[in-house]
């Protein structure tokens, strides 16, 4: 991901959830916070609600991969936080990407989305 890293730190995620600036589909839920740094900070939540471990971690993959795949499309400046819903643990890589690029155009993260 080159213009973006991970929000790894509960205080960051916290700051994030207090914006309460979140936008959600089926799919996914997603939080974004202006961050005032030249790069975005993407952080992953997956409950154990939604599935064991194994579940867990291909969805985050899956998120992670649609992101980075994405990443030129994306306004830079942000954190962003993406919290997968139970109904995710069916879905495929297309569906996941779907929801997460629906998630950024509503949330106008988008390069060419209108602000």
């Amino acid at each position: 991901m080159k213009n973006s890293e991970s929000l790894k730190k509960n205080k960051d995620f916290q700051l994030v959830y207090r914006k309460r600036n979140s936008k959600a589909n089926n799919l996914l839920i997603m939080y974004k916070a202006e961050n005032q740094l030249n790069k975005n900070r993407i952080g992953i939540s997956v409950s154990k609600k939604v599935g064991n471990s194994v579940v867990r971690h291909r969805l985050a993959r899956l998120i992670r991969e649609s992101y980075r795949l994405n990443e030129q499309s994306f306004l830079i400046g942000f954190d962003v936080i993406v919290v997968a819903r139970e109904k995710a643990k069916t879905s495929n890589y297309a569906e996941i990407r779907s929801a997460l690029l629906h998630l950024f155009k509503i949330q106008k993260l988008m390069v060419n989305s209108k602000n």
